[in-house]
C-alpha cells in the first residue's frame, strides 16, 4: 500500500487534493476582448496543486464552450460567469467574496 507524502494517509484515502482546493481563493470575471467578445476569466488557482489544463478541459466541455490556459488563469469563451461560479463551488472551490 502506497503512502501520501504530505498528509501520511494512504493514497486511496488521501485528502490533500481537497485540502489544496478549500485554500485556494479563485476569482471569477469577465473582460472584453478584440471585436468586443466577452471572455470568462478563472484566477487564483495554484497550478503546481490544481492541473489547470485538465479543469479547463472538463470546465470547456461542461459549458461546450472554447477556452485557453494563459498565464496561469483560465480563460473561457463567452460569459460564463454565474455558472463557473457554481460548478467550481460544487467542485470544492472558495470563491473570492465567499469566505
Amino acid at each position: 500500500m502506497q503512502i501520501c507524502d504530505k498528509c501520511g494517509l494512504p493514497v486511496d484515502l488521501c485528502i490533500c487534493k481537497e485540502i489544496a482546493k478549500e485554500q485556494q481563493l479563485v476569482k471569477v470575471s469577465t473582460s472584453k476582448k478584440k471585436f468586443g467578445k466577452i471572455i470568462t476569466v478563472i484566477e487564483g488557482i495554484n497550478e503546481k496543486e490544481v492541473d489547470l489544463k485538465a479543469l479547463s478541459k472538463s470546465l470547456k466541455s461542461r459549458f461546450a464552450c472554447g477556452g485557453t490556459v494563459k498565464g496561469g488563469c483560465i480563460e473561457l469563451q463567452g460569459n460564463q460567469k454565474e455558472v463557473v461560479k457554481k460548478t467550481l463551488r460544487e467542485m470544492g472551490y472558495t470563491l473570492e467574496g465567499e469566505e
